[in-house]
């Protein structure tokens, strides 16, 4: 088990959690159960899960940025609880390190966005307006930075992944503007990719910041996010849920969601319960406006 340390030093979370009364009905939980936050960020969801387990419950929380299980553990103050720094989809080996039985998990809850706590961390990257390095990796010790990566990628791979995993329309032109950069001052930061991108397509028309899906794509990248979905969904999560365990899964893109839709199709591992994806009511959407692009699905374990 990786319990991190108590963070007294961290800052007040300024994260909402979405759903939340969604995501308690779909994961079905009863007292004592056993349940699964993959996704566990600032612990938001995590708590409201722990209230339902009760004090005979057990949650097993992951995530892959260490910070964030840092500021997870300064609330999650239960005996059954336990948090470790691992990918959902390495849930089988979280659950074997912990001696729990395989397919002995009630619920499971991934909630694929991004925390508010990370995008105002300007050491990071994940903000429109930080001087940070452009970071962009939930495990930091994992893989390239986004500013090392877009230093090294070819541009027509960079132009592939804006239109792919950005689904970009002005790919083209941003990789572009990107590569002319990259001769005089490379992209370090997450404030010189915000400025690149609006060089590239001009300001913003409406309420989503031109950089928001570049920033997508990026992120995508770094963190392989979408293998990691597709991977848990076809064996990690299937492997520890009970028969007739519940997952719920919330995104907030298409990619992540289409993955997710297709997934449940497969009658021999799910039973989906939703046919279209539940969004947020429209009072959630006014008090918290990152939750509009919410999209959640439940599925039982066949």
């Amino acid at each position: 088990m990786n319990e991190p340390s108590r963070a007294d030093d961290l800052p007040r979370s300024c994260h909402v959690a979405v759903l939340v009364a969604e995501v308690l009905e779909g994961l079905g939980l009863r007292p004592g159960g056993t349940a699964v936050d993959g996704t566990v960020g600032g612990g938001g969801h995590s708590a409201r899960i722990l209230e339902k387990l009760g004090p005979a419950g057990r949650l097993f929380g992951l995530d892959r940025d260490a910070r964030m299980l840092e500021r997870a553990a300064t609330v999650l103050e239960h005996p059954g609880c336990s948090l470790h720094q691992a990918s959902y989809a390495e849930l089988d080996e979280v659950l074997s390190s912990e001696g729990q039985a395989t397919g002995s998990i009630d619920a499971i809850l991934l909630d694929l966005g991004l925390s508010s706590d990370q995008l105002e961390d300007s050491g990071r990257g994940f903000g429109f307006a930080h001087d940070g390095p452009l970071d962009l990796r939930f495990d930091v010790s994992d893989g390239q930075p986004a500013w090392e990566w877009l230093a090294g990628v070819q541009e027509g791979e960079l132009e592939q992944c804006l239109r792919v995993w950005g689904e970009e329309t002005e790919s083209r032109r941003i990789a572009a503007e990107l590569f002319r950069r990259r001769r005089e001052t490379p992209v370090r930061t997450g404030r010189d990719l915000a400025e690149a991108v609006q060089a590239a397509v001009g300001r913003p028309r409406g309420r989503r910041h031109p950089a928001t899906r570049v920033f997508q794509a990026l992120r995508i990248a770094v963190n392989d996010e979408l293998v990691h979905l597709e991977r848990a969904l076809a064996d990690a999560l299937p492997k520890s849920l009970a028969p007739g365990g519940r997952l719920v899964v919330i995104s907030f893109h298409s990619l992540e969601d289409r993955i997710v839709k297709h997934a449940f199709r497969n009658q021999d591992t799910w039973t989906a319960l939703t046919g279209k994806p539940i969004r947020p009511k429209p009072r959630e959407e006014r008090v918290n406006p990152r939750s509009r692009s919410a999209r959640l699905r439940v599925a039982t374990r066949v």
